[in-house]
């Protein structure tokens, strides 16, 4: 249940949507595997699996819904290979290269008929909505599949106005700062031993550190070249670690010991139903305090304005 990876929007709709209403709608596109002609397919499906009944997992204003993906797998170079060999063939039957047309048709033609025989791969990504503080955020490394699951929640709702969260203090800046100047950092981030610096001109390259002392010469003396920091590994004490990236993403999200101890010694494995609210709610009341925290931490939001519909 532990989110890893994070990106975050603000919902600017002021109404909550009903419990009900919301499970209606995601009912209605709910996940079906793919056909055996294809390729890719997405829907809702239960946060607590074949243990659960609903597509809306909620606890203390705190929401739990899950996009399952399947796709079939059909690399392109198998296609290219099979599609010349059958270019090639038109052309000694009919004595002329295939034009571009023929081409195109030919790979339909062609993908159309391996698609039932490829194999299938599924994912799922989990979306914490906080009613409360009308928040939204997307568990996945990229950016562009947290776009596509909220595609698929404006889809199922007809519209949501959401924007990613922004601050009025690039993090970049704020995180720079927080090493060149360590007076600024608050008392209860804590650095970790992972950086990256980006110069001015991607022709300096970039520099990357694992394992490094944040504070050392090695990491001052990038900075004081005129690097900045693109991304740094930080964590709030009792609470978690993560990585922070100059557009706000939040990965690598590790979860304290004690609250994964307490999340584990508060609940009998024989009942996940009961193991998901344990878990989801000791991590959506870690993520809102901590992400409340660094907001402020880089100046606060700012305002931004809906996106369409």
């Amino acid at each position: 249940m532990w989110f890893k990876h994070l990106h975050l929007y603000r919902l600017h709709d002021e109404q909550v949507i009903p419990l009900d209403a919301l499970e209606d709608a995601l009912d209605a596109q709910a996940f079906r595997p793919v056909g055996p002609h294809e390729a890719k397919r997405a829907g809702w499906s239960r946060p607590a699996g074949r243990h659960g009944r609903s597509l809306v997992h909620e606890i203390q204003g705190h929401r739990l819904l899950t996009l399952s993906r399947q796709e079939r797998l059909l690399p392109s170079s198998v296609v290219k290979e099979l599609l010349e060999e059958r270019c090639l063939e038109q052309e000694a039957r009919q004595g002329y290269a295939v034009t571009r047309r023929d081409r195109l048709a030919i790979k339909e033609k062609l993908v159309e008929e391996l698609l039932p025989q490829a194999f299938t791969r599924s994912t799922r990504i989990d979306v914490w909505w906080d009613t409360r503080r009308r928040l939204i955020g997307v568990h996945c490394a990229s950016v562009k599949r947290a776009e596509d699951t909220l595609d698929v929640l404006r889809q199922s709702l007809g519209s949501l106005k959401v924007t990613p969260v922004t601050v009025s203090i690039p993090p970049g800046r704020t995180m720079t700062e927080w090493l060149t100047k360590p007076e600024t950092r608050p008392d209860t981030l804590l650095l970790g031993d992972q950086i990256e610096l980006r110069a001015a001109s991607e022709e300096e390259g970039v520099f990357r550190g694992r394992q490094v002392d944040l504070e050392g010469e090695e990491v001052q003396a990038a900075l004081d070249a005129g690097r900045r920091v693109s991304q740094l590994r930080l964590s709030t004490e009792g609470q978690m670690s993560f990585t922070l990236h100059e557009d706000l993403a939040i990965k690598s999200i590790r979860f304290s010991d004690n609250l994964v101890d307490e999340a584990n010694d508060s609940t009998d494995d024989e009942d996940p139903i009961l193991k998901l609210d344990t878990e989801f709610s000791l991590m959506a009341h870690t993520l809102t305090s901590t992400l409340g925290q660094l907001i402020d931490w880089l100046g606060g939001e700012t305002e931004t304005p809906p996106a369409t519909p």
